[in-house]
């Protein structure tokens, strides 16, 4: 046998970073590694001095820094219409949360300017929010209806994230959050409303195969947990997986109900009980952290971080970017935030934006970790450790943020 028939042949090589592959979890650094791509995926993973012998089309010869699997933010809202920025204000200015829905602000002012969009209007101001995303180093990202809350404008949500996949380097995935308020058509009929959402709206979507997942308001001001069962059977009926924004505001017992349907992740979580989170961890359901809400909303009970801990729930951590109670456009400001509001480690803060992140999005046969066969999404950082990534209040790391084995920036 030739040397020529025992050397690997690769799309590029990455040689002379630390590599942290997040695999269980932890942070598992390889230092001064080497990882090579073929076809998109990641062909070989160890340290520089194992390497094999091989000839790739590109060789990039770092010089330091951290290599991480790509960012998978898991629950965002980022198409919209219009802007709420006055309501901030009003916040600011003592109004409360269910005050301002109450009087016909919050998700309902989104509704109108949202269905007054055409769904390039809703690709053009999106496209500006996922840049912000994928320059902070996201590889992967979900995006939720919610602001149609009818049949035309829910779809046209949706058609709107699906155009933002097929024209970026990045995955999405989709989400019908067709159950996130009651729209002015349907005021004091919120049954009538899950009628209509379960017999028109998710029948279309799966129709089309718009909805990768459901998702629900389940809360006092939203929808209540009979309610939202009647819309998780119909979403079942069309094999779509659940998940639920769960215990915001209250304690309703959403969570542990998701849990009963195997749901992929319960989001928010502040008011969840130990009953909820030993049903979450024998579901397998992730628990998803935003602390970007809790801080816009000044909110003071906290997500119980150590109960996750206990019973071994996956933390992921996201975005929740939205016009209303998060407007945020940095993960990795809300890795910090896990930290220093929420007590969470930066490994675990890390491993909520990775590998947690996409098994709440049910991608992380795919994504989430570096391994051999996953799929070459991974960022190139400015940092010394991966801890920093957690540390630094904003700032630009990102030298190379990699999608599927091909640089975008």
């Amino acid at each position: 046998m030739s040397k020529a028939d025992t050397m690997m042949d690769w799309d590029s090589v990455w040689i002379g970073a630390q590599i942290a592959t997040l695999e269980n979890g932890q942070y598992n650094v390889i230092e001064d590694g080497a990882l090579a791509v073929k076809q998109g995926r990641i062909a070989w993973l160890g340290a520089k001095q194992d390497l094999p012998a091989h000839q790739a089309q590109h060789t990039y010869q770092l010089e330091g820094g951290v290599i991480t699997p790509g960012l998978v933010d898991c629950h965002t809202h980022l198409v919209f219409g219009g802007n709420r920025a006055n309501e901030f204000e009003m916040r600011l200015n003592g109004a409360t949360y269910q005050e301002i829905a109450k009087a016909g602000g919050g998700i309902v002012s989104s509704v109108n300017a949202t269905r007054a969009a055409s769904v390039a209007e809703l690709v053009n101001t999106a496209q500006k929010r996922l840049n912000s995303l994928m320059a902070d180093g996201v590889t992967s990202v979900e995006i939720k209806s919610g602001y149609g809350l009818n049949a035309q404008s829910e779809i046209a949500m949706l058609q709107a994230a699906k155009t933002l996949l097929d024209n970026n380097p990045v995955d999405i995935k989709t989400t019908c959050l067709a159950a996130h308020a009651l729209p002015p058509e349907f005021a004091g009929r919120p049954d009538d409303y899950i009628d209509y959402v379960c017999q028109e709206i998710l029948p279309q979507v799966a129709q089309l195969g718009l909805a990768d997942a459901v998702d629900a308001f389940c809360e006092g001001i939203g929808f209540s947990v009979e309610q939202t069962q009647r819309y998780f059977e119909a979403a079942k009926a069309l094999g779509l997986p659940v998940k639920l924004h769960a215990e915001q505001l209250s304690s309703l017992g959403g969570s542990a109900m998701a849990a009963g349907y195997q749901a992929l992740s319960a989001d928010h979580l502040e008011y969840v009980t130990e009953d909820d989170v030993k049903a979450m961890a024998d579901a397998g359901t992730v628990a998803v952290i935003l602390p970007g809400a809790y801080y816009v909303l000044r909110e003071t009970q906290k997500p119980p971080i150590d109960l996750f801990r206990k019973h071994n729930v996956p933390m992921a951590i996201a975005t929740d970017a939205n016009p209303g109670t998060a407007p945020v456009l940095s993960l990795r400001l809300m890795m910090n935030m896990a930290c220093t509001l929420f007590g969470m480690t930066p490994e675990e803060a890390l491993a909520g934006a990775t590998i947690h992140a996409a098994k709440a999005l049910g991608m992380e046969q795919q994504v989430g970790t570096l391994a051999v066969g996953k799929q070459a999404n991974f960022v190139h950082w400015d940092v010394q450790s991966p801890g920093e990534l957690s540390y630094w209040l904003g700032g630009q790391f990102v030298l190379q943020r990699v999608y599927q084995g091909e640089v975008c920036s």
